[in-house]
């Protein structure tokens, strides 16, 4: 792959927590090194704690990496990069006493944009996920999923290269995370950018990724990439298909022995605890 062909270079990084000898300590992250194409949406997937999450974060510039480097558009990472690189997670974090609108443009604010550019990113943003009619609105009067669609919002409305989603869609019900998959994948087709995606659904790895990450047991490495040829944007009839379910019984297979270590890791630490 050609260098100016990645957007996120991580090279040999690892993450602990704590110092070795601590009752506390935790190798979250171990010698992971992987690519990210430009324009690709990459879904990570693994057992609960084995690093997604950490890794993300340290893309993000949130977090310092134990060993190893992180680059964005081939510039190292050495703290948050806000004109590069917005976040979606699972807690959208809106302001109650701010409406939807207000929320959108917060973000933009930070960036030092115009307030008049501010209006314009917000109503476009709003209109691109569906919430045109609801500007005026305040969080409390919005469903759980509607919520997220703002959260995603007010992110696309920074007009960063780089999106960074650590289960956006987690805390809704399913039908929900169905709606808003299909939807994201139309965004995707259409603003082509940059999309690191954590999921423990691999359903949803499947419908919305170009490729999968699969990640060990703690502490986590890249055991498998998996291509999902597919184009954007998906349509519902996807999840039906001998190829979707081929796919994601790939993935299963792939998990399955890493989801066992990890339930036994944690019975002996809780054992020894």
């Amino acid at each position: 792959m050609a260098k100016s062909d990645v957007a996120v270079r991580i090279r040999d990084v690892s993450h602990q927590f704590g110092e070795p000898g601590d009752a506390r300590f935790v190798q979250a992250l171990q010698r992971t090194s992987l690519d990210i194409r430009r324009g690709e949406l990459i879904c990570l997937i693994g057992p609960s704690g084995c690093g997604k999450s950490t890794l993300l974060n340290i893309i993000g510039g949130l977090l310092a990496p134990t060993t190893g480097t992180i680059e964005v558009d081939a510039k190292p990472v050495r703290g948050p990069l806000p004109h590069d690189i917005a976040f979606v997670f699972q807690e959208n974090a809106l302001f109650p006493w701010c409406t939807v609108k207000e929320n959108v443009m917060l973000g933009m604010r930070f960036q030092g944009v115009s307030r008049t550019e501010q209006e314009k990113r917000a109503r476009d943003a709003l209109a691109a996920v569906g919430l045109n009619d609801f500007l005026a609105h305040h969080p409390a009067q919005l469903s759980g999923g509607m919520r997220q669609r703002a959260a995603l919002a007010r992110a696309l409305s920074l007009q960063t290269d780089i999106l960074l989603m650590d289960e956006p869609f987690g805390a809704l019900d399913e039908q929900t995370r169905i709606v808003l998959g299909e939807d994201l994948s139309v965004l995707l087709a259409r603003a082509a950018k940059t999309i690191v995606f954590v999921t423990h659904s691999l359903g949803e790895a499947v419908f919305l990724a170009d490729r999968v990450a699969v990640f060990s047991a703690r502490p986590g490495m890249v055991k498998a990439s998996i291509d999902i040829d597919e184009p954007h944007p998906r349509k519902p009839s996807f999840v039906t298909t001998e190829k979707f379910s081929d796919l994601r019984n790939k993935l299963y297979g792939l998990l399955h022995d890493e989801i066992r270590k990890s339930v036994e890791s944690a019975a002996v630490t809780e054992l020894n605890a």
